[in-house]
């Protein structure tokens, strides 16, 4: 039992501080703001995906409208 005790003593602190550094740095916001970092950066490849998308699904808008190629909005 103390043995335990001990080790929970030991390894409980690094575990518990293991998230303590999870924010981004202010000077870290520059690499991040950069275009290149957008969940959608090329625009010709959302172009491209919204064609593909609209095609397979056969539906108009691909993300932005609601509804499927029935008409039944």
């Amino acid at each position: 039992m103390n043995t335990t005790k001990l080790l929970l003593m030991i390894l409980l602190p690094p575990m518990l501080s293991g998230c303590a550094n999870l924010g981004v740095k202010p000077y870290e916001r520059n690499l991040l703001a950069h275009p290149a970092m957008a969940l959608e950066a090329d625009a010709m490849d959302k172009a491209f995906d919204d064609h593909v998308y609209f095609s397979k699904e056969a539906s108009s808008g691909g993300r932005s409208s609601a509804g499927g190629g029935c008409g039944c909005n």
